[in-house]
């Protein structure tokens, strides 16, 4: 049995807030903050910065050593019901090899040591489930379809896996989660039962099962987005409880106003927000509420879509004669002959060794080095955009740079025009009532095409080969190209 730590041991991060810089602020408001968050063996993380999303591990469309040499990522999220197939006890991951003081999960996903790593129960954005959670277990999507991820199980594995941060489940639910419509009273004064049920229980297995020389695991607790007054006995004991004395690390949030549910004596916690901003205009307003760390999906769904992110913050000093927007849609058969960079300035790989005409190209054939190059230089761009924040707050311009940026960029990024890359089962945000291809078919018979133009291509075959569901080498190319079978190119 593993002899119980001294919980001064589980201390292993330290988050240091650094005193804002305008006199104005005061400690307990809402407002941006600097901080620095630290962790042994790992790369310091200054806040205010984002955590990068995996898929199993992996950032979406980078390698391993591609996201080491190529990117300044610091820091991973990754969620357990990626690795769950029909039970949370049989997953692969926890069969991977490896000694004592490493982690079976950062084994397995072949991450970096320097870089943090952060487990949660569900990814983010979550699919939501048609069962509801229980008093024992929480409704999940994993590899083999919508199944239930018992607290005992998730308490376990995530004894096992190690991580170096992981977030305490809770009992979350949003409008339209299976049959809610509305979450009730009734319904969220359960969310927090079940959630301080929860959170003490891991509390408890954390502490026992620490070990000497095996790599520490901290907790950040969930805030739940639900009001204040309806949580308020969870959230007294997160730092009332002797028990609990130093076990909460931080906070993780699901919806930007829960912050105003912090209690005083939190304020000094890292706040981790999982309500994926899906600009970086809430992503500003996000940071001047004080929040610290966030979790982006539109920065992979934007590379999914073929678009390079074209923002920089602060906004250039000029004043241009039209909004410009917050990224440019590759797809776009301008870029086909532009030799510029995807963003004038910008020194990601990306940009510094292709141009815009090739990156086109490579979506145009469906080669996937294009989302590699896009999504080098999206993280690229979101990096400094979070380091020029910080530079921002520090000498006091935060609020005014904002308001700059705001008035300079358009709202909204492009919308997708291109096919992009297959979608996988997570991504698909669909009904579960409703089911519907994700990708479509590759290929077509010649037939498929619109009922008039393969009517018409038809009639120009000879009688004998009416019937054949393919198109025929001797068919003008003219004709081939009407009925979008090629395109004629001038020789």
């Amino acid at each position: 049995m593993a002899s119980q730590a001294d919980p001064s041991s589980m201390l292993s991060i330290s988050f240091q807030l650094f005193q804002p810089v305008s006199p104005s602020t005061t400690e307990n408001a809402l407002s941006a903050r600097l901080g620095n968050l630290t962790f042994p063996k790992r790369k310091p993380l200054p806040t205010p910065n984002y955590i990068a999303l995996t898929s199993r591990g992996v950032v979406p469309h980078l390698a391993q050593d591609m996201m080491r040499d190529q990117t300044s990522i610091g820091s991973v999220y990754t969620a357990l019901e990626d690795y769950i197939e029909r039970h949370a006890s049989s997953s692969p991951v926890l069969a991977f090899p490896c000694k004592s003081n490493e982690s079976p999960l950062r084994r397995f996903i072949a991450l970096q040591e320097s870089a943090l790593l952060i487990l949660g129960p569900r990814r983010f954005p979550r699919i939501p489930c048609p069962a509801s959670n229980t008093n024992t277990a929480i409704s999940i999507l994993t590899s083999v379809g919508f199944g239930s991820l018992e607290v005992e199980d998730f308490i376990s594995t995530v004894v096992k896996l190690r991580p170096d941060i992981i977030l305490g489940m809770g009992d979350i639910v949003f409008p339209g989660d299976g049959k809610n419509a509305v979450v009730s009273v009734k319904r969220k004064e359960k969310m927090a039962e079940r959630t301080f049920t929860w959170v003490r229980e891991l509390i408890r297995n954390l502490r026992e099962n620490q070990e000497e020389n095996t790599p520490q695991t901290v907790l950040f607790a969930p805030i739940l987005p639900i009001e204040a007054e309806l949580q308020q006995d969870y959230l007294s004991q997160l730092y009332d409880n002797n028990a609990w004395k130093g076990a909460v690390r931080g906070l993780v949030l699901y919806d930007i106003p829960s912050v105003e549910a912090v209690p005083q004596q939190l304020h000094n916690l890292p706040r981790l927000s999982v309500a994926g901003p899906t600009t970086p205009q809430a992503i500003l307003r996000a940071i001047s509420l004080g929040i610290d760390l966030f979790t982006l999906p539109f920065v992979t769904e934007a590379t999914d879509s073929g678009i390079a992110f074209s923002f920089i913050f602060p906004p250039p000093s000029f004043t241009p004669t039209s909004k410009p927007p917050l990224g440019i849609d590759m797809w776009l058969p301008i870029h086909s002959k532009d030799p510029s960079p995807l963003l004038q300035g910008c020194t990601c790989y990306a940009c510094s060794s292709h141009h815009k005409a090739y990156i086109h190209h490579l979506l145009s054939a469906k080669e996937m080095l294009a989302w590699v190059l896009l999504q080098v230089h999206n993280h690229h761009v979101i990096e400094g955009f979070f380091s020029a924040t910080r530079e921002s707050i520090a000498r006091d311009s935060f609020t005014q740079d904002t308001h700059r940026f705001e008035k300079t960029y358009e709202t909204d990024l492009p919308t997708k025009t291109g096919q992009g890359p297959r979608i996988r089962g997570y991504q698909h945000h669909v009904p579960h009532s409703t089911p519907k291809r994700a990708n479509l078919s590759a290929y077509r018979k010649f037939t498929e095409t619109s009922a008039s133009t393969a009517h018409d291509a038809l009639l120009l075959l000879p009688p004998e080969e009416k019937e054949s569901e393919w198109p025929i080498a001797d068919l003008p190319a003219k004709e081939l190209e009407e009925v979008g079978f090629a395109k004629v190119v001038d020789g």
